[in-house]
């Protein structure tokens, strides 16, 4: 039974990696003062009965440092897409210009600087404790194996890798959050 055990380190590294991906999502989303097509990624549009991403209900473009512009497919759903952005908690004032909608990025004050660094260090912490959830589970499967006859060698050295694995991805998320914050309090 002993020699039979083999750990699904690939399933490990998969569901590691993507909590890293979740947290690189909700990071793009903040708002660090400059225009980006992805802040409007988590932004649902009530359009034909179904919530659906803006992406898909219009083409959305950056011409400008501090301007996202949205033009809108269907002239009937202009006025879903500002309300949506309105309510969306991002803290833009759409204006529209027909069936485009220009949402221009105000400058980030220092207060609104640090209220957005401690939500990204909310997102890396999340991030850190799905890492550890996955962690437990591979050490629960190692301790499963160890009552079914895994030895105690054995035991240890799965132990590492699982550990080692962790210890990576939080590594990496630590570093993500730590330039995610220079870029939020960039001036």
């Amino acid at each position: 039974m002993s020699d039979d055990f083999m750990l699904d380190t690939d399933d490990l590294e998969r569901r590691m990696d993507g909590a890293m991906a979740n947290l690189r999502t909700e990071f793009a989303s903040l708002r660090t003062g400059r225009a980006s097509a992805s802040m409007l990624e988590p932004v649902m549009v009530d359009a034909y009965g179904s919530l659906t991403p803006i992406n898909q209900v219009g083409t959305v473009n950056v011409p400008e440092p501090r301007m996202v512009t949205i033009n809108v497919w269907d002239k009937s759903m202009v006025g879903k897409v500002e309300k949506a952005i309105r309510e969306s908690g991002l803290g833009i004032n759409p204006q529209l210009n027909g069936t485009i909608i220009m949402l221009p990025i105000p400058e980030l004050n220092e207060e609104r600087r640090r209220e957005l660094t401690k939500v990204a260090g909310q997102y890396a912490e999340h991030a850190r404790v799905s890492i550890r959830n996955v962690r437990r589970d591979g050490m629960d499967q190692i301790k499963k194996a160890k009552n079914d006859g895994l030895s105690e060698d054995d035991q240890k050295i799965w132990e590492t890798e699982v550990q080692e694995m962790t210890d990576r991805h939080i590594k990496a998320i630590d570093a993500a959050l730590e330039t995610k914050q220079g870029e939020i309090m960039q001036v």
